[in-house]
């Protein structure tokens, strides 16, 4: 992990992270997705199943041996302290494998991996990362994101964002923050302008 660069990608639900994401991954640049990681860690069996269903009830996990994600959602986002638990017993798997899967890139000949996780800051994982990049939007506009993109009603995605660190603190603590609140076109030249200056700052 000498040479290869991290950049942190992250933001608040429904901010569109996963539209700067993707935007980066189509023009060429190495993302490791930590919701992605998070899939493969419930498979059935597995040992942060284990821990997680040992904390959230043995019922989030389906006869075929599945998570049963709405359920799990539902009880670790009721407070921020239930939030904070499930992140705490999670999260280690997640660097762990996140770690391994850098390194393979580096091995790979990349020299700059974005980690695009939503949950970067909650995690630790700022800490080893080179640069970071914030993607923010407007409370009523990320709230009508969340409803559509979850299928929730609006107290549940109220309850979701209450959990969450609040703007300033993404912009605090960011070397890079991208607005979204605009259109599509301009969020990717947003985004366009942010990868050249990843570019520029990890020369």
């Amino acid at each position: 992990m000498n040479r290869i660069k991290i950049v942190g990608l992250t933001g608040q639900s429904g901010a569109g992270k996963s539209t700067v994401s993707a935007y980066f991954a189509k023009n060429g640049m190495c993302v490791i997705n930590a919701d992605e990681i998070v899939k493969n860690l419930y498979t059935p069996d597995s040992v942060c199943l284990k821990a997680v269903s040992g904390v959230f009830g043995q019922d989030i996990i389906l006869s075929d041996g599945n998570i049963d994600r709405p359920l799990l959602a539902k009880r670790a986002f009721s407070s921020k302290e239930n939030t904070h638990l499930l992140n705490s017993i999670v999260h280690p798997f997640v660097t762990y494998v996140f770690m391994q899967m850098a390194k393979q890139a580096q091995t790979d000949g990349k020299s700059v991996v974005i980690y695009d996780a939503p949950q970067l800051f909650e995690s630790g994982a700022d800490v080893f990362c080179d640069l970071i990049v914030s993607v923010t939007a407007k409370k009523e506009i990320r709230l009508e994101r969340i409803c559509k993109r979850d299928n929730i009603d609006i107290s549940r995605a109220e309850l979701r964002m209450s959990a969450q660190l609040d703007e300033e603190f993404f912009r605090s603590h960011s070397d890079i923050v991208i607005e979204n609140n605009f259109s599509i076109e301009q969020v990717e030249l947003a985004a366009q302008k942010a990868a050249e200056a990843i570019n520029n700052l990890m020369r």
